[in-house]
């Protein structure tokens, strides 16, 4: 896909992977509309994002909500005059053992990060397939493909965003809209800074502008997915399908500081 001219609404654009990702696009001249929740962080974003000839929007919306979705679309559209690119970015996290993670918490988990995907993308389907040359891009996680201790509930969220953009690819394959999935590894985002783990622990933070320009590699060449973490993660990710007993004992290992390093985990 050429990127240049196309019309781009990326979820949680406001910090992290969202932010750095706008900030690509447009440099590769698309326009774009970015959404959070949090109006003066909003603000802040749109003017760093707009510099020259940028086309850059914000949008002031909770995509964990039905209002919210509407309203994304809704401002999307009318600012961008169409849609050819949807990110699916926004996500929340809340790290801990599972029964001492609160019910409403473990809900907020599924919304932002599972239901938020596919409600805002069943909304968006007819817009994208009027383009004749869209995408869809979801921002799933390295964890959807190894599921680590003490993030089961994001896991399962994370997994469930990565086999909905599988199976939509091949729903939609020959009708114009290409799905793309991400799988970033531990990234120094805004969402971490409350994660105390560290590469001893897994936990290798990657920067959000290489996440960024990887998965814009991805969208221009129509890759079906795009991983992070390197030769180190493939190998994990390769050894946790063929035995994953072998992850199971290097987890035990660490379990203990790993319960205690991420305990405090939570961007909701």
């Amino acid at each position: 896909m050429n990127i240049s001219g196309k019309r781009a609404l990326i979820t949680g654009g406001s910090s992290g992977i969202g932010l750095a990702l706008a900030q690509v696009l447009a440099a590769k001249g698309a326009k774009v509309a970015i959404s959070g929740r949090r109006p003066e962080v909003i603000a802040e974003a749109v003017r760093y994002l707009q510099t020259g000839s940028a086309e850059i929007h914000g949008i002031i919306a909770d995509v964990a909500t039905a209002e919210g979705r509407a309203a994304t679309l809704e401002q999307a559209l009318a600012a961008l005059g169409g849609l050819d690119i949807l990110v699916n970015n926004a996500g929340g996290v809340r790290a801990g053992r599972l029964e001492n993670i609160p019910e409403a918490e473990l809900r907020a988990m599924l919304d932002v990060n599972l239901i938020a995907p596919i409600l805002l993308t069943r909304a968006a389907l007819p817009t994208l397939r009027r383009s004749g040359d869209a995408m869809v891009v979801s921002v799933a996680s390295s964890i959807a493909l190894i599921g680590v201790p003490f993030y089961a509930t994001y896991a399962a969220a994370k997994a469930g965003v990565a086999n909905f953009g599988e199976a939509l690819r091949r729903e939609l394959k020959g009708e114009n809209v290409h799905v793309l999935t991400a799988y970033p590894g531990a990234t120094d985002t805004p969402m971490m800074t409350s994660n105390r783990a560290g590469p001893e622990l897994g936990f290798s933070r990657e920067q959000a502008a290489a996440v960024a320009d990887a998965i814009a590699e991805g969208i221009e060449t129509r890759a079906f997915e795009v991983i992070r973490g390197g030769e180190a993660g493939a190998q994990m990710i390769a050894l946790n399908r063929q035995n994953p007993s072998a992850i199971d004992d290097q987890f035990l290992s660490m379990k203990p500081a790993l319960e205690e390093a991420v305990k405090d985990h939570s961007a909701l």
